[in-house]
């Protein structure tokens, strides 16, 4: 019984590191059985969702996080938008996401990445948050190397999408 009232606590980190407060976290994780950070994550962010009053005051956005380390203009966001706007009609609750962020004013923010390791580990963190993604991988005819990743796009829930690219700054 004692194991199962204590939390791991590499999961509690990562869950704090989501801007999940800490009772909240644990209660989640001792309600998943501490399988992994992330069904605890899913856990609360569902909880979350489900007790909203009227989730039609959700406001979504999307975001595009720029490789800076990559040298390339900014027609590179535009490939990011169409990709993944594209992505979005592949399923009915995603093409519902888009409506309701195109009818809520279709926000968009281009923040700076790192370099490719960044993008990728802001992509499975969004994955694992079932935040739809398009990680564009740059044919190489114009600026930049073929297999560039040069942009990751993400589309959700406003505060779902901050939890994984709110520390990023504006580009």
């Amino acid at each position: 019984m004692e194991s199962q009232q204590e939390v791991n606590p590499v999961f509690l980190q990562q869950l704090r590191e989501l801007d999940i407060p800490e009772e909240a976290a644990k209660q989640a994780l001792l309600h998943t059985q501490n399988v992994s950070a992330e069904e605890a994550a899913m856990y609360y962010f569902n909880k979350l969702e489900n007790e909203e009053e009227c989730d039609e005051d959700m406001m979504f956005k999307m975001v595009f996080v720029v490789n800076m380390e990559l040298s390339m203009g900014v027609g590179k966001v535009g490939h990011a938008a169409v990709g993944l706007y594209q992505a979005l009609q592949e399923k009915n609750s995603w093409r519902e996401m888009a409506w309701r962020w195109d009818h809520a004013g279709a926000k968009k923010i281009v923040l700076q990445g790192t370099n490719m390791a960044h993008l990728l580990e802001l992509q499975a963190l969004a994955m694992s948050l079932s935040l739809p993604t398009k990680l564009v991988q740059d044919a190489g005819h114009t600026q930049v190397e073929p297999g560039s990743c040069t942009v990751l796009a993400i589309i959700g829930e406003e505060e779902m999408v901050n939890n994984v690219t709110g520390s990023l700054k504006l580009l």
